[in-house]
């Protein structure tokens, strides 16, 4: 946990930036009745049955220091989604960068491995070795900092029904491109110090 504090705490550094990563599944809902649109002294209606259309799948990775996220919707989150984000993030949104530091999960996908679905061994390794892996522990997933981006776009986009994944794309891509221009980011007030008082009880006692 503490690594993961001191990694937020660090200034920014262009040459080793700090993302946070996770996925979220959607479904996608249609309206089996065209629902009844907003007039003056009524609300909007709809009926409360609707057509399941599939699920779909957001990646998302945050930039805390400077407020800029990639968003993929994608058909699923297999090993080969992940490493083509992760190259995409490298190649095109850091492509000046030594390295990247990715703060995940342990999901068994978030791995270099994954690399090796879509690249050639050499490539792959060579690919692997410009990202810094650091993994938020078991049930502590609170601690990426991109749970809160993604609460942010539920909220915001997802809130809803939406019944298909390119009106979902369209319409994150356009909120997210909202927010990216703005520099939106979070304000992490969670420190080690407040860890270690928090927790005090979780901490080994010192032998005298």
């Amino acid at each position: 946990m503490e690594h993961i504090l001191d990694l937020y705490a660090q200034p920014y550094d262009g040459k080793r930036p700090l993302w946070c990563f996770d996925e979220r599944p959607c479904q996608l809902l249609g309206d089996k009745l065209v629902p009844i649109p907003m007039q003056p002294g009524k609300q909007w209606r709809y009926d409360h049955h609707y057509e399941r259309h599939g699920v779909c799948n957001l990646l998302v990775a945050f930039q805390p220091h400077t407020g800029q996220r990639v968003v993929q919707v994608r058909q699923q989150r297999t090993a080969r989604d992940y490493a083509d984000f992760m190259i995409a993030l490298k190649t095109l949104h850091n492509p000046g960068a030594d390295a990247l530091q990715i703060v995940q999960d342990n999901l068994n996908t978030h791995s270099p491995s994954s690399f090796y679905t879509v690249l050639p061994p050499a490539q792959a390794l060579a690919m692997a070795n410009q990202f810094e892996m650091h993994y938020t522990p078991k049930n502590a997933s609170w601690l990426n900092m991109v749970e809160i981006e993604l609460s942010v776009i539920a909220r915001q986009c997802l809130d809803r029904r939406i019944d298909s994944m390119q009106r979902l794309e369209q319409e994150v891509l356009t909120f997210v491109a909202e927010r990216n221009r703005h520099a939106c980011t979070i304000h992490w007030q969670f420190t080690p110090e407040l860890a270690r008082i928090k927790f005090d009880r979780f901490y080994p006692k010192l032998q005298h």
